[in-house]
């Protein structure tokens, strides 16, 4: 199994048709946020995108909402196969979000400030199916541009590998980096957003056919979690 790739802050047709073409494992749609996106859309545009999407790509909800019955509800409408829980929550609402969720996968951000990531991600994996790592800023939970620090990332995948959590690595990753990225942390998969956008946000065809390829070009470190007889 290689680094699986999604190709997030899917706005468009054109936007989607792209990352298919470009072989994406996942996209992700953003809805419902506290903080500034400029990729958010409304559940209904949401929606009708997901529609379009074909089997076997993963349809993920990328949300900052902070309620666990909002966040299925969104869920249920926008029609996905996972939610990302992007917002800043709380381990109990990530706990009520899976016990609701109906079987959908659960993906909780860990956004990499500084070494406490590693309890925090630590922490968190025991109730969700994977945890991503990301950078933020002030005003933005994600999308920043921005590389946060490698090392930190690196600690968390070890610390998770043993409870058989899988690690997806996003934070201002493009195609110039997403090799050595790989090879620094050693993710089950890489998520990027505006590092495959044109100056107008839209997803640009070479930029995001060259990310999937350098992720599947990796094979995935990844020991699954394989419930005790």
């Amino acid at each position: 199994m290689t680094v699986r790739a999604k190709i997030c802050g899917i706005r468009s047709e054109d936007d989607l048709r792209i990352a298919l073409a470009g072989g994406a494992d996942a996209i992700g749609f953003i809805s419902g946020i506290t903080h500034f996106s400029e990729d958010a859309l409304d559940a209904e545009r949401a929606a009708a995108l997901s529609r379009l999407a074909p089997p076997f790509v993963s349809r993920v909800l990328v949300t900052h909402l902070e309620d666990a019955a909002a966040i299925v509800n969104l869920a249920d409408r926008v029609g996905v196969d996972a939610i990302q829980v992007h917002g800043l929550v709380t381990i109990d609402t990530v706990r009520a979000v899976r016990k609701s969720a109906g079987g959908r996968k659960i993906i909780k951000a860990v956004h990499v400030t500084g070494p406490e990531a590693v309890d925090d991600a630590r922490e968190a994996a025991a109730d969700c199916d994977a945890i991503l790592l990301d950078s933020r800023t002030t005003d933005r939970l994600g999308g920043t541009g921005r590389t946060h620090d490698w090392s930190v990332s690196a600690a968390v995948v070890t610390a998770l590998h043993e409870l058989g959590c899988p690690v997806m690595l996003a934070g201002g990753l493009g195609p110039d980096n997403v090799a050595d990225a790989i090879a620094r942390v050693r993710p089950f998969a890489v998520d990027v957003n505006s590092g495959v956008e044109t100056a107008t946000g839209d997803k640009q065809p070479e930029a995001c056919a060259a990310f999937v390829a350098a992720a599947h070009r990796t094979p995935a470190s990844f020991a699954p979690r394989v419930p005790r007889p």
